[in-house]
């Protein structure tokens, strides 16, 4: 190995370095965006410096299949990423809603719809029950509370709520 490939695989193992280091504080970081922060740090400027273009395009295509291989292994311990996690977290939100006392529930959508004249739109934060779209009709079951989306049908956003059944 030249002493020019050496010194590029050197660089390369510092920028795999960074990413690691910049992950471990921020796990929430996308492929996208950890190349993005890559690329803006001094490792990457020193890569570049040393790296024709063609050099330079190949280390970008494997840092980006490094970093998406990196944080896909970090993954795999995360059990926010698991469907099972997922499935049981929906179902235990699910029975904790069925066990609430609906009554007290009702009473506070019931002022609610006082207050809003029983009209709700999208991007408002609503409560269990069903939606109905002012425009189209559709129905739109909701379990927990949420941000209404727009209607899925028609993309109209104004609602009319149905009363809750205790």
């Amino acid at each position: 190995m030249s002493d020019k490939n050496r010194e590029l695989l050197e660089l390369y193992q510092a920028l795999l370095d960074k990413v690691k280091e910049i992950y471990q504080q921020d796990n929430s970081l996308t492929v996208k965006s950890l190349l993005t922060t890559i690329k803006e740090g001094k490792e990457y400027l020193a890569l570049k410096r040393h790296a024709d273009e063609t050099q330079l395009q190949l280390v970008e295509e494997f840092l980006k299949r490094d970093i998406a291989s990196f944080i896909a292994v970090q993954a795999e311990d995360d059990l926010s990423y698991s469907p099972t996690a997922i499935t049981l977290e929906n179902t235990l939100w699910h029975w904790l809603g069925e066990v609430s006392d609906r009554s007290q529930v009702e009473w506070h959508e019931l002022a609610r719809q006082f207050n809003q004249q029983g009209v709700y739109h999208s991007g408002e934060i609503v409560t269990q029950g069903t939606l109905t779209c002012t425009h189209c009709g559709y129905k739109m079951n909701i379990e927990f509370t949420d941000v209404i989306p727009d209607c899925p049908e028609c993309d109209h956003g104004e609602f009319t709520r149905e009363p809750l059944m205790p």
